[in-house]
């Protein structure tokens, strides 16, 4: 109520001025008359009472019958929505986890087929409500398990979960639909076990992007994804739909995967922060293989904070993966790295020969432009940038072939025993030949007019296994990337990390000797960029498209990267910068589910 400084005029007696008697009231005595000031007071103080007493009275009315006049609370909006977010809005009882599934998928409906059709989920989990309310319950009952509790969660769809579950684990492939897998990927358990609820599996490149020729982003099941940033832009891949998803919020966090590029180019091309992890970091079994030399799974989100929380649950030894028997004997709590201070006083090197030569890498010159600010940027923040700081075995990157040798060899192996470790297949494709002969016999399912090759696949077919060509080139490999490479450099300039934009070839000497990438954005491409083609139904560069800046470093320096990536992160705020456009944007949000 509001409370007048001075009483009204009319309200008060004119000095000296007696007020008419009333009728049947006998006149007595006149008496002198309180002073002004007394009678303001008075009221004033008459005034608060009433008011105090009303405002008790409303509170008790609003106790007893759900009030009136209350104010809706303030919900996150799921386009930006952060895991810490979510679980306090979840704390309060604002809404549930059940709320957040239907949210989610409805958001997933306006856009996926319908609308732009960005194609970025392959299908929903059917078992997801259901989860959802028994971890609701569980959060009454005893409180929540991690801060993963009860958050949807997109898988690429090379992850494996459990049939029963009902979603298929398939790569993109109809060779794979209907397939029994033995168990869930290593990373699913630890997700279930800190109460993560699997939303549904992300659409991706086929085969990681190990097929052929072909544009990434598509796959047999999934068609062909589409950058929500610019209409029928290159999402990048492998992870496209993983990365589509988490640009706009079709799931709260996504998990990715990557060989050489494939956690890093969508996370860049889609304006998000993404981590890949060292080989080692997190379990690959339950993970549709390339090669075990370079694969490693890994969170791709809106921001820093969340990679870090979903890292700090999926990485860990696992009996499956002896790779990650190396790692070092405690994992970290990765969210202990987001210090906005992390660049203060390390060195930071840019390997510039080759990686930021435009008619080399084939980048436009505006991701230049905007990475020589982002130096300027990383030197505010505290660091020492040593540029160059280049890269002795670079020009080898463009022209080596080791690389596709070991990946080569490796496919067919693990693939082969993929097929023949499912409990059962439909299609009958129990190896990589198999997959061939199957592509051929279904060209509408799997070869489509512009997506028909699968040249990558007859070359890995055509390898002869673990040879003296393949260890020799496994040694190449490591010459380039460490010997040679990131270590080289690393120890000649006394260095922290390395940067560069993320587009281009920086993601090769990491990939070849496993080490880890830690992926922010770092601007988007200028509205009067020349439009160019990516595939049949795909265009890049183009207006708006976003890019990104990498940190890497050497094996398990995977912590020390989050920090670098936060502190850019947090002092420049590139994602909200731009949004997707407007068709991309999904509509639906907490408020349209809550109690429906």
């Amino acid at each position: 109520m509001d409370v007048k400084a001075h009483p009204s005029p009319a309200a008060v007696p004119a000095p000296n001025q007696v007020p008419p008697l009333l009728p049947h009231i006998l006149p007595v005595r006149k008496t002198p008359q309180p002073s002004y000031q007394v009678c303001r007071w008075f009221s004033l103080a008459l005034i608060l009472v009433c008011s105090a007493h009303l405002a008790r009275c409303i509170s008790i009315t609003e106790f007893l019958f759900g009030g009136f006049s209350k104010r809706a609370p303030v919900l996150p909006d799921l386009y930006e929505a952060s895991v810490p977010e979510l679980q306090a809005g979840l704390d309060k009882g604002l809404f549930t986890s059940v709320d957040l599934v239907k949210a989610y998928f409805a958001r997933i409906e306006e856009v996926n087929i319908n609308g732009p059709g960005l194609r970025a989920v392959l299908e929903l989990n059917p078992s997801a409500l259901k989860q959802a309310a028994l971890l609701d319950a569980e959060r009454k009952l005893v409180g929540k398990r991690s801060e993963m509790h009860g958050i949807p969660i997109l898988l690429k769809d090379n992850i494996a979960t459990i049939a029963s579950e009902g979603m298929n684990t398939t790569a993109g492939s109809f060779s794979l639909l209907g397939s029994i897998v033995p168990e869930d990927a290593g990373v699913v358990k630890r997700l279930r076990k800190a109460g993560a609820i699997i939303l549904g599996k992300a659409n991706l490149s086929e085969f990681a992007h190990f097929r052929g020729n072909v544009a990434s982003g598509w796959s047999g099941r999934g068609g062909q994804g589409s950058n929500p940033y610019f209409p029928h832009a290159d999402p990048c891949g492998s992870s496209s739909g993983s990365g589509i998803a988490a640009a706009i919020g079709l799931a709260a966090v996504t998990l990715g995967s990557e060989t050489d590029g494939s956690i890093t180019c969508p996370t860049s091309n889609n304006n998000l922060a993404g981590i890949k992890p060292t080989v080692g970091l997190t379990s690959r079994a339950g993970v549709i293989p390339i090669s075990a030399h370079q694969d490693t799974v890994g969170p791709m989100t809106r921001s820093m904070t969340d990679a870090a929380i979903v890292l700090s649950v999926i990485a860990g030894k696992d009996p499956n993966d002896n790779f990650t028997l190396a790692q070092p004997p405690a994992v970290p709590d990765f969210t202990k790295a987001l210090n906005k201070n992390a660049l203060r006083g390390k060195r930071i090197g840019v390997p510039r020969r080759v990686f930021l030569n435009d008619s080399i890498t084939g980048n436009d010159p505006s991701i230049n432009v905007a990475f020589e600010g982002a130096l300027k940027t990383i030197k505010a923040l505290g660091a020492t940038v040593v540029d160059p700081a280049d890269l002795p075995s670079a020009e080898e990157f463009v022209t080596s072939n080791n690389e596709t040798l070991v990946l080569d060899v490796d496919f067919k192996v693990q693939l082969n025993e993929w097929y023949a470790g499912l409990l059962k297949n439909p299609s009958g494709v129990r190896s990589l030949a198999d997959l061939i002969n199957f592509n051929n016999d279904n060209p509408t399912l799997e070869e489509p007019t512009g997506f028909e090759d699968q040249s990558e696949l007859i070359r890995s077919q055509a390898t002869n296994g673990f040879d003296a060509a393949y260890f020799a080139a496994l040694a190449a490999d490591h010459d380039l990337g460490s010997t040679r490479g990131i270590d080289f450099v690393l120890r000649k300039f006394n260095l922290d990390a390395l940067v560069l934009p993320a587009p281009g070839f920086t993601t090769s000497p990491a990939a070849v000797v496993g080490y880890p990438i830690v992926t922010v954005p770092l601007g988007f491409f200028p509205d009067n960029v020349a439009i160019g083609s990516a595939g049949p139904e795909t265009v890049y560069p183009a207006p708006g498209v976003p890019f990104g800046l990498s940190f890497f470093g050497t094996a398990f320096t995977d912590f020390e990267l989050v920090g670098f990536g936060y502190a850019y992160e947090q002092k420049t705020q590139t994602r909200l910068a731009r949004k997707a456009f407007l068709a991309a944007i999904p509509k639906t949000q907490l408020k349209d589910v809550i109690g429906k």
